[in-house]
């Protein structure tokens, strides 16, 4: 169990609680779609299925940035993970905790007997839930044990680290990058970094996208009158990046974020669209999907190739 200061903070907000530093919490769309109702964007998107996905960081207490518009508790007292868990201890105990949080939809009479057992059999890890992946020093040994077990990995990163990124091996699934400062002055004004070389670093990370071989997606998390449009600068950065995907994703106004930001904050989904039509003209990518209750667009420079192959994923590691 995890021992730390905040760890009644995390029950209370139902994380399942992994080691200590690692967690896991069952998402709305997971929850959504067990009982009948719509997955996730993901799902819209790159055909992941939310009832079978789950939801963890290795990083629960550690991150480099402190963002204004994280709606996560930000019980982050370190950039360093002194005493790090097994990846293997890591793996092996989200799947039990994932499978533990969703024990109650057993009994529950929406829940088909094909969902229920289709997500005990989950086949997507989302390494994204809150705090910074990338500080846990053998991440590339829990994707490679994820992989080897048959999941597809989405690793979610700041980029304030690229001498991981450069040296992370396997490569997850799919790379997400936050691009949410389009310039200095924003970057720092948003994200807090709590590092004094943030910008340059991020740079970096955008400069080595190019060179790795696995599906990059940018995002770009939109906050009204803070950060957008400046289509200018965004271009300039997805440019020089070129990721597969960009995702236009609105600031919604819940979680820890309503003392940082404010309703007016909140772009509407039009104005989302909007800025991806724009966006996409500039760097010649197709606006191809969006879901309104998500507030997010999905701009590809190849449409058909969103769809994630999943007979592909153990062979990236040559696992018959």
């Amino acid at each position: 169990m995890v021992q730390n200061a905040y760890a009644q903070v995390y029950k209370k907000q139902h994380y399942g609680m992994v080691g200590k530093h690692s967690a896991v919490k069952v998402c709305h769309w997971t929850k959504s779609e067990m009982t009948g109702g719509k997955g996730c964007y993901k799902n819209t998107f790159y055909g992941i299925e939310s009832h079978r996905c789950i939801q963890m960081t290795p990083a629960m207490n550690s991150c480099t940035e402190n963002c204004s518009f994280c709606w996560r508790f930000q019980g982050f007292d370190s950039m360093h993970i002194s005493d790090e868990d097994d990846p293997e201890f890591i793996l092996e105990e989200s799947i039990k905790a994932h499978k533990k949080l969703l024990s109650g939809f057993k009994g529950n009479p929406k829940v088909t007997t094909e969902k229920w057992e289709e997500s005990q059999n989950p086949k997507h890890i989302a390494i994204s839930l809150t705090g910074e992946p990338t500080l846990y020093t053998r991440l590339g040994e829990f994707i490679e044990l994820a992989t080897k077990r048959g999941f597809s990995t989405f690793l979610v990163t700041n980029g304030t680290l690229p001498m991981v990124l450069e040296k992370l091996n396997p490569l997850p699934t799919q790379l997400y990058v936050t691009v949410a400062g389009p310039n200095k002055q924003v970057f720092n004004d948003l994200l807090n970094p709590a590092i004094g070389n943030a910008w340059e670093n991020f740079n970096r990370t955008i400069d080595l996208l190019p060179s790795l071989d696995t599906r990059i997606v940018l995002r770009h998390t939109l906050v009204k009158d803070i950060n957008m449009p400046f289509l200018d600068e965004y271009h300039f950065l997805d440019s020089r990046a070129d990721p597969d995907f960009v995702e236009c994703k609105g600031y919604v106004h819940v979680g820890q974020s309503i003392s940082r930001l404010t309703q007016d904050n909140m772009p509407s989904h039009e104005e989302i669209l909007q800025f991806s039509r724009d966006l996409g003209t500039r760097l010649g990518y197709e606006l191809t999907a969006d879901r309104k209750e998500s507030r997010v667009a999905l701009l590809a420079k190849d449409p058909s190739n969103s769809r994630i192959d999943f007979d592909k994923i153990s062979s990236r590691l040559n696992i018959a």
